[in-house]
């Protein structure tokens, strides 16, 4: 139960430890959204052109997605103890190592997306003038788009809960305060860390769903059209 003294009875829930930890909190949040949010970001940037040759070439295809599996179950430890002589102990080091995490699932999530556009609707919209970009980002994109969003949330998710693993080179996020928290048997730490981190997480992948809804108002259309015609 908390109570005025919960800090030094060690309790779980501790208001006191809220108050008087609010800018450690803080702090550690902000980093965890600023590595959360640059890595999946790079990831994106970097997962887009690796999807657009691994389907213009098939050749290309199977080393791309060998490559980024075989880098997705690499431990963690390893990969940063790999990238630590190029970018030694900063937060890039942490980011790099999130990058190449994400891009299994960015790249087979936006690969699934482009094959899955019909055949026919690519030729028509070649007969009609479109060129390779207008028709990349006029048609096959937005068609591919619950694809990709689909592994841009994904990946978000599991990067919130990777980043915490920063924390041994103290580029962790919420994952500093695990890391000391469970050390020291800080029990109000530990829970707090824990519970904004899955916060964090749900947070990011509703605003993710609600930026997907945006995007694609013909499937609301097309519900609604199916659902006065049931009526």
């Amino acid at each position: 139960m908390a109570s005025e003294n919960c800090l030094v009875a060690n309790d779980w829930v501790c208001g006191q430890y809220l108050r008087e930890y609010r800018q450690e909190l803080t702090d550690a949040t902000l980093q965890q959204l600023w590595i959360t949010a640059v890595s999946v970001a790079i990831g994106l940037l970097v997962a887009f052109p690796l999807a657009l040759a691994a389907r213009r070439r098939r050749i290309v295809a199977g080393p791309v997605l060998a490559v980024t599996t075989i880098l997705y179950t690499v431990p963690s430890l390893a990969m940063f103890s790999l990238l630590l002589p190029v970018f030694g102990i900063t937060p890039w080091l942490v980011v790099t190592g999130l990058v190449l995490y994400s891009l299994t699932i960015l790249v087979r999530n936006i690969l699934a997306g482009l094959q899955a556009v019909p055949a026919d609707v690519t030729e028509s919209a070649r007969a009609m003038g479109y060129g390779p970009l207008r028709l990349l980002f006029g048609v096959e994109l937005p068609l591919a788009l619950p694809a990709v969003m689909a592994g841009l949330r994904i990946a978000t998710v599991s990067t919130v809960a990777l980043t915490t693993v920063g924390a041994i080179i103290d580029y962790g996020g919420l994952g500093n305060l695990l890391l000391s928290g469970i050390g020291s048997n800080f029990r109000a730490q530990v829970l707090a860390a824990s519970v904004l981190c899955v916060v964090i997480a749900v947070l990011a992948d509703v605003a993710l769903l609600g930026v997907q809804w945006l995007l694609t108002p013909w499937k609301h259309k097309r519900r609604r059209a199916r659902a006065g015609a049931a009526a």
